[in-house]
């Protein structure tokens, strides 16, 4: 029962449509009918502004790393459900959100901040590889790929440091949930058409 509840909190917890709420409590817009139609922080950047789309960001990111860490509070104490799994519920809550009709973000935030829940080091070197890339780029969507390859070495590694095959496992579902989601911005990445930011 209480394996059960947990992965519905998780999966509620990823469902909270950041971007959705922020948009229409504070602005009076939809950010789904703008931009990319998208859910997400880099929508939510390009409809809402700065401020807007640094808010929806944190919070996107929090939803993962909340979700990871359900199993310290102690209702939950008894679950023997892996954290880990709990963040990746919480990821396709995002991307599929109950709040928002299923459609939600490409999960680069959530994904970061169930990182950041489980091994904050790597979530540290993403962000900021993140930000190299997204400023030699310009490309939300191409940083954020780059971003999941870095993971995926880094857990490499980390498996032959720690032994811990766990945190491997969900960065190659994650980094194959976020080329999935990006599917169209590598077609318009190869196109050239793929938008770029201005404000970094």
């Amino acid at each position: 029962m209480i394996n059960a509840i947990i992965l519905i909190c998780a999966y509620v917890i990823g469902s909270i449509p950041s971007g959705l709420w922020i948009g229409k409590i504070f602005y009076k817009t939809d950010i789904r009918e703008h931009g990319s139609g998208n859910l997400g922080a880099t929508n939510s950047f390009r409809v809402l502004g700065k401020k807007a789309g640094t808010v929806v960001t944190i919070l996107d990111i929090l939803k993962g790393t909340a979700a990871t860490l359900l199993p310290l509070i102690p209702y939950f104490n008894d679950s023997t459900i892996h954290p880990l799994i709990l963040g990746a519920i919480a990821v396709v809550g995002h991307m599929f959100p109950l709040f928002a009709g299923f459609r939600g973000g490409k999960a680069v935030a959530t994904s970061g901040g169930v990182l950041l829940g489980y091994a904050w080091p790597l979530f540290i070197i993403l962000v900021l590889g993140f930000l190299i890339a997204l400023k030699i780029t310009k490309i939300v969507s191409l940083s954020s790929m780059l971003v999941s390859i870095i993971a995926l070495i880094y857990s490499i590694i980390y498996v032959i440091v720690t032994g811990d095959v766990s945190l491997l496992i969900l960065v190659i579902i994650l980094t194959a949930f976020i080329f999935y989601r990006h599917r169209a911005n590598i077609k318009r990445i190869k196109e050239g058409t793929e938008p770029k930011v201005k404000w970094i």
